[in-house]
C-alpha cells in the first residue's frame, strides 16, 4: 500500500472518530434539542421512538 492510500485511509479513519465522538447521547437534553431542530420526516422510527420516550415522556 503506498504511503499516499495510508494516509488517505488514515484521515477517513480518524474523521470517523471524530464525527461520532460530536453526537450527543440519545436522550440527553443536547439530543432532543438537535432532534427537534431536524425535521421529523428524516427522522428514523427508533429516532421517533426514543424521542418520544426521552424527551416528551420523561
Amino acid at each position: 500500500m503506498s504511503v499516499f492510500k495510508r494516509v488517505i485511509v488514515f484521515t477517513a479513519v480518524l474523521l470517523s472518530f471524530v464525527l461520532v465522538a460530536c453526537t450527543p447521547k440519545v436522550g440527553s437534553e443536547d439530543w432532543c434539542k438537535q432532534m427537534s431542530n431536524k425535521p421529523s420526516g428524516d427522522w428514523t422510527v427508533n429516532e421517533a421512538a426514543d424521542y418520544a420516550k426521552y424527551c416528551i415522556f420523561d
